[in-house]
């Protein structure tokens, strides 16, 4: 999302950060091989995992999930009103099968990286339009 953002000039009034429902990775960079992928594309990947805090639902209009597994974990720690703010990632992709989840490629080889990263770009895109209105 953040290239899209450079790309069409936007940084300055969208705001993106990431972070995981769990602790696992907390302090690490980017996985190699996701990083590879998107290097490859153009596109650089930088940051350290973090895992959400409560400060998220106040500062952010979206929380944004790979799968139903991250919605049902945030909906769990969501405050009041917030519940309407978190989405799947892939609903704002208007060519999604039907299957909104993002598959984990994590244990996987490196295609599941570039499947991952078409899935990903579609659904940005999508949310680019939806935040232009």
């Amino acid at each position: 999302m953040r290239h899209l953002l450079v790309q069409e000039g936007l940084t300055d009034v969208v705001e993106v950060d990431s972070a995981g429902t769990g602790a696992w990775h907390a302090g690490s960079p980017p996985d190699r091989r996701a990083t590879q992928a998107a290097r490859s594309r153009g596109i650089v990947l930088e940051g350290t995992a973090r895992q959400v805090t409560e400060e998220d639902f106040e500062s952010f209009d979206l929380l944004l999930c790979a799968d139903a597994d991250n919605v049902a974990a945030l909906r769990a720690i969501a405050p009041p009103g917030a519940q309407d703010r978190i989405r799947l990632l892939r609903s704002f992709d208007p060519a999604s099968d039907g299957d909104l989840d993002v598959p984990d490629p994590y244990y996987g080889g490196d295609r599941g990286f570039e499947d991952v990263l078409d899935q990903v770009e579609a659904a940005c895109r999508g949310l680019l339009v939806h935040v232009r209105g």
